[in-house]
């Protein structure tokens, strides 16, 4: 019994912690919680079904809207994909902090939370659908899914947290030259090979007991690199 409520509480905090990312993704592509929520449905279709099941008709079906509404929301497949793709990234939560009140210890938990949220999104089955997809249509002549991934994901939650260090540096609680060589320090410290042999096939699953740990030996290893000191 005691397994089972250990068990059922890691699953009540995942969906809660799915839910969360859900509506941060939609607040960062400046969208409804129901548009959040039809863009969701269509990153369950490109899992599902790969880019081929990736259609308006089957979106609108998918997540009971008209095509219509697709088109106003969203413009022609291409403006579909842009949008999922902003929404995916927005789930890598920042938060906006006052550099005057940043502390510490409140820059530790928001970078923890960072990192924790990296991890999930980059280990779950659309951020590797949507990468392998990309790597796919890579030797593609004008294929522009990576260009995407790159422009609407990673540089867009590289601004977000680079925003974070910023305040750090303001707060004199980091030193660094570059916010966005900084960022690139912290990212592979966070991610490390984790997301290559995922990309490979390893599962996500067995290798979920490490994401926390892994979070938090990023963050210690990034202040340990960067914290002012003094």
């Amino acid at each position: 019994m005691p397994n089972r409520t250990v068990r059922y509480a890691f699953e009540v905090d995942d969906i809660l912690q799915t839910l969360e990312q859900g509506r941060a993704g939609a607040a960062a592509a400046g969208l409804t919680e129901r548009q959040g929520a039809v863009l969701e449905r269509a990153l369950g279709l490109l899992v599902e079904g790969g880019e081929r099941a990736l259609t308006t008709a089957g979106v609108a079906r998918a997540a009971n809207c008209s095509k219509e509404s697709l088109y106003k929301w969203f413009g022609d497949r291409d403006g579909l994909i842009s949008a999922m793709i902003t929404y995916q990234a927005g789930k890598v939560r920042t938060v906006e902090v006052d550099a005057g009140k940043l502390t510490a210890e409140t820059l530790r938990q928001n970078l923890v939370a960072f990192a924790r949220d990296l991890i999930d999104v980059l280990s779950g089955e659309v951020s590797l659908a949507l990468n392998r997809l990309a790597i796919g249509q890579a030797s593609r002549e004008g294929a522009g899914l990576g260009r995407l991934l790159q422009e609407r994901g990673r540089r867009q939650i590289g601004k977000r947290a680079a925003a974070l260090l910023e305040a750090g540096r303001k707060a004199k609680l980091l030193a660094f030259d570059s916010a966005d060589e900084a960022y690139g320090t912290l990212y592979g410290l966070i991610v490390s090979d984790m997301h290559l042999r995922m990309l490979l096939g390893e599962d996500a699953g067995a290798l979920k007991k490490e994401f926390s740990p892994r979070a938090e030996r990023a963050v210690e290893a990034f202040l340990t690199l960067h914290g002012a000191k003094g």
